[in-house]
């Protein structure tokens, strides 16, 4: 298998080298490079084409939210987490919707790391257990005009960060139904991707 390839952006050099270190050793990751700042991340971005980057949030120069926006226009293949510290509802909701695949913190174990880039180059939306209720809505699920219950159903596994192949083992589909599923709901409700999905159905509620 091909691995991951990663670029580590934080303004510490301590922990930047640190986390690129621990990651380097880990199977099926090859850290492709480190950068200071969100400018310095899009300028290394665009020549070494990582597939995933891992960013904090404050940083000067730029910031990881407009660094996240700008990797998302610019290297559109490349998936970006959010690795800070800072357990703040704004910079969550920030981070998601400037187009991050994620929004984790700092104090997880390196093999969860590594777990959440290989998951996050597959596709999967990730937030952390400990800022995830600042995504969830207060009001129910209002959905019934636009989605099926079964799209529902599938919204719903989307948010808990389950992959294709998990959804169709819980309702008993095919992958291609579940394939098929996603896209109508990413059309029904003008949804960009999987992390737009989950942001939206922990917007209305549905975990």
């Amino acid at each position: 298998m091909t691995a991951v390839r990663v670029l580590v952006v934080d303004d510490q050099e301590l922990v930047r080298e640190g986390i690129a270190s621990l990651l380097a050793i880990q199977p099926g990751i090859a850290v492709v490079g480190t950068a200071p700042d969100g400018a310095a991340a899009l300028e290394a971005a665009l020549t070494l084409r990582p597939d995933v980057v891992l960013m904090d949030v404050r940083m000067p120069v730029m910031n990881g939210v407009e660094a996240t926006a700008a990797l998302r226009r610019q290297v559109p293949a490349c998936r970006v987490i959010m690795l800070t510290t800072f357990d703040d509802e704004e910079y969550v909701l920030q981070a998601l919707r400037s187009g991050a695949a994620g929004y984790l913190l700092k104090d997880l174990p390196a093999g969860h790391l590594a777990e959440a880039v290989r998951l996050a180059h597959a596709g999967v939306t990730q937030i952390d257990s400990t800022v995830a209720h600042h995504l969830t809505g207060s009001r129910p699920p209002d959905l019934d005009p636009v989605l099926t219950p079964r799209e529902t159903e599938v919204l719903r596994l989307i948010a808990t960060g389950s992959t294709n192949r998990e959804i169709a083992t819980t309702l008993y589909l095919s992958e291609g139904t579940v394939k098929n599923h996603i896209s109508r709901i990413l059309t029904r409700l003008g949804l960009r991707d999987r992390t737009q999905a989950a942001v939206y159905a922990r917007d209305h509620g549905l975990i």
